[in-house]
């Protein structure tokens, strides 16, 4: 094997031989493929140079280098941060009443407002030097998350301004005065912003927006000749847009009369407005599937701004679209993970006690083996959430600004919540669908497509965004040679290319040697980290890893352009990156939780699931490709024994399932990080004491069920013998007080509310 990746240098290298296979192989391929390269537009060019790369690179190369996953340190809090969560973000939780906000005032109430502002919950990302929090982006995730399992509403409310908004943009492009004007107000909460871009045009394909801005001379502030901006827009699903007081608006620049220069399409711009300015129409809102955050559309009529309202200033005319896709990755990689992963783990402790409290035929309906598997689910992907979204914020506040795994994770996050509120939904049954004070999960459920459309929708996300983008960002080879082929010298571009698809070939075969090595092996010689009960995965991830850049070659080799429309494919593509990407932070937060024995289960359900996946997806790629007989060879190299990975068994998913069920330190650190109460006024709170009582008096249960099947007491209900228990001296009075204590919490927890025809009417 070392023969032949270094055999490159007397193959290709002499002289005349490189000339030769310039002349025949290169120079055609060259030739072909400059012809066949679609034409970029600007905002794919744009979207595509996004952002930087990281472990979403090494799993496209075929060879991970474990090294840079594992020199990544633990997600861990500063003590202000800390400080933050147990004190402010706490007591914001305590404030919170999701039935009054989404029900009877359909807004946060006015002291939620104030305590939001003069907290500063909306200057989380500010620096301290423009009166902000300067947190790190994993503290910024935590309290999302925090205050999402509490309230969506409050929820989106905090993360909007510390995601893609004003606050973000003039922070990495603004002028210094526009960040002294702006910055400290946005922090007090004395200005609220919202982000126009989205239109009745213009959604994902910004290409298509109809807002447009005319270079020209107005009056403005007594100056009767300004050169500004009239700007016409018309936007919607703005969020924060009713109540905003400062708006970030994407538009198209054009400069007819050409006072800025040469261009007369300058291209994506984008200015920071005042709502106050005249021509502008804001405070409509939109009804969101019943939720109650602020969202609403805006128009602008004939508004005219001074060029120095542009973010960054003149000199940022055109690059909008370019500082949109390099802010991106905080509202796809932090708030939306955070807001899905304070949902599930919500979902996991609230339903999981349910299924333990609640009964039917005398036991608790957790201990069936259906609602074991929905539990068990539930439990997994919380686990896989968590480390997702723990492991990629500790990235970006170290530095990395991956664009592909932002994709990634706000896809598979956002759905994956979608699956376990399903599930949770299916366990509380009657309980889920009755709305009402008593409910803590009907809110959560009509929600769900909220987080699944923003920040570009999720089919697009999957099918064009997260292999589209990736197979040329993250490719060892892709970009530099689409590099070449756009030079405008033919000569030094063939020469860039001879060289590129040099190295392109000896990578392709170095990964299809491990491609079948692995296959013959199932890996169980690599070199990988980790042990004894998870090194058989991090074998898995490398062996699925050389397969899937030996298929994302053949691919690109076969299909070239055209694998663009191909979204079948590019989509199973983006499912085997991105369940490759999942295991992978499974595996590294296991380790950085100190690698305790009893979340095995939870590593194991993760990470089974996971590689089934990448399995099941690289399987599909296989049936999707062109030119059959290549595609079955390929299909016999990779799987020479058949798939090797299976979905998780029975054992795994009783043990897994068991974790929501119990009391237990698993479960704690499972669902550490959200709002929980005991108080009995409260949904959540009902629940917390109901599972805690009964446990406490599951002993004392198990005592009378025993004394039944040995004919010592009579069958029937717990409540309907306790007090010829008590008379057979089966149980003593002390624990027939615990019986009394849990039947009265259970009755209370899975109550449902009721209304008088009046109170409904009312709404």
């Amino acid at each position: 094997m070392k023969w032949l990746f270094t055999s490159h240098a007397v193959t290709f290298g002499s002289g005349w031989i490189t000339a030769l296979r310039r002349s025949l192989i290169s120079h055609p391929i060259y030739k072909a493929m400059k012809k066949a390269l679609p034409p970029l537009s600007q905002t794919e060019r744009e979207a595509l140079e996004a952002g930087t790369t990281w472990w979403d690179a090494e799993l496209f190369s075929g060879k991970p280098n474990w090294q840079v996953l594992q020199n990544l340190p633990a997600a861990k809090l500063t003590a202000e941060e800390q400080a933050f969560i147990d004190g402010p973000v706490e007591t914001l939780c305590q404030m919170l009443n999701d039935w009054d906000i989404t029900h009877n005032r359909r807004d946060l109430p006015p002291e939620v407002w104030d305590f939001i502002k003069r907290n500063k919950f909306c200057g989380m990302i500010i620096p301290k030097t423009f009166g902000g929090l300067e947190f790190s982006d994993y503290a910024h995730s935590q309290i999302v998350m925090k205050i999402a399992s509490r309230s969506i509403t409050a929820a989106v409310t905090v993360m909007v301004p510390n995601s893609l908004g004003p606050a973000k943009l003039l922070l990495d492009y603004g002028t210094d005065a526009q960040k002294k004007h702006y910055l400290y107000k946005l922090a007090a909460g004395e200005e609220i912003p919202a982000f126009a871009l989205t239109g009745p045009y213009a959604g994902s394909d910004a290409g298509a927006m109809r807002d447009t801005g005319i270079v020209c001379y107005g009056a403005f502030e007594g100056h009767d000749k300004v050169v500004g901006i009239r700007l016409n827009w018309e936007k919607r699903y703005i969020t924060l847009g009713p109540v905003a007081t400062v708006l970030g608006l994407a538009f198209k620049l054009y400069d007819p009369d050409h006072l800025l220069g040469d261009k007369e399409n300058i291209g994506i711009t984008v200015a920071l407005i005042p709502t106050h300015t005249p021509g502008i129409s804001i405070g409509r809102r939109h009804y969101p599937l019943d939720s109650a955050f602020q969202n609403g559309p805006n128009w602008g009529k004939d508004v005219f701004i001074p060029l120095d309202w542009i973010i960054g200033g003149v000199e940022q005319v055109g690059k909008g679209w370019k500082m949109l896709m390099q802010s991106l990755s905080t509202g796809r990689a932090i708030s939306l993970p955070a807001l899905s992963t304070g949902g599930v783990k919500f979902a996991c402790r609230n339903s999981g006690a349910y299924a333990r409290i609640r009964k039917q035929f005398n036991l608790p309906i957790g201990e069936f083996e259906g609602i074991e598997e929905p539990l068990a689910r539930m439990a997994g992907e919380a686990y896989i959430l968590d480390a997702a979204r723990s492991v990629t914020a500790t990235a970006i506040d170290h530095g990395e600004k991956p664009s592909v795994i932002s994709a990634i994770i706000k896809y598979e996050l956002t759905e994956r919540m979608r699956r376990v509120i399903n599930d949770a939904m299916d366990i509380q049954g009657g309980s889920g669908i009755c709305l009402g004070p008593r409910n803590f999960m009907g809110r959560l459920y009509q929600v769900i497509p909220v987080s699944i459309t923003v920040e570009g929708a999720n089919i697009l996300t999957r099918t064009m965004m997260i292999f589209g983008q990736g197979s040329v960002r993250c490719h060892p080879m892709i970009q530099q040679e689409m590099a070449a082929l756009h030079l405008a010298d033919n000569e030094q571009g063939l020469l860039e290319f001879d060289q590129l698809l040099v190295r392109h070939i000896k990578l392709t075969l170095r990964n299809l040697i491990y491609c079948i090595g692995y296959g013959f092996s199932n890996a169980c010689f690599s070199e990988v980290p980790g042990d004894n009960d998870t090194r058989r995965y991090y074998r898995q991830i490398a062996r699925f890893s050389a397969g899937f850049a030996v298929l994302a070659d053949y691919a690109l080799l076969t299909l070239g352009g055209a694998l663009k429309r191909k979204e079948r494919l590019s989509g199973q593509f983006a499912d085997a990156l991105s369940n490759l990407y999942l295991c992978s932070a499974v595996l590294k937060h296991y380790q950085d939780q100190g690698s305790r024995a009893d979340d095995l289960p939870l590593v194991e359900w993760a990470c089974q699931s996971t590689l089934y996946s990448v399995q099941q997806a690289l399987s599909a790629i296989l049936r999707l490709l062109p030119f059959r007989p290549v595609s079955w060879s390929l299909r016999i190299l990779m799987f020479p024994f058949g798939k090797p990975n299976e979905s998780p068994g029975d054992e795994l998913i009783h043990k897994t399932a068991a974790i929501l069920l119990s009391d237990s330190s698993s479960r704690d650190r499972l669902t550490q990080g959200i709002y929980i109460n005991t108080q009995e006024d409260d949904p959540t709170g009902r629940i917390e004491i109901a599972f805690k009582a009964v446990l406490a008096a599951a002993p004392v249960e198990a005592k009378i069920r025993q004394a039944q099947k040995n004919r010592q007491l009579t069958k029937g209900a717990i409540e309907n013998v306790m007090s010829e228990a008590l008379d057979k001296h089966v149980i003593s009075r002390e624990e027939a007080e615990l019986l009394i204590q849990a039947e009265s919490a259970r009755f209370k927890a899975i109550s449902v509310d009721d209304f008088a025809r009046d109170d409904l009417e009312k709404h």
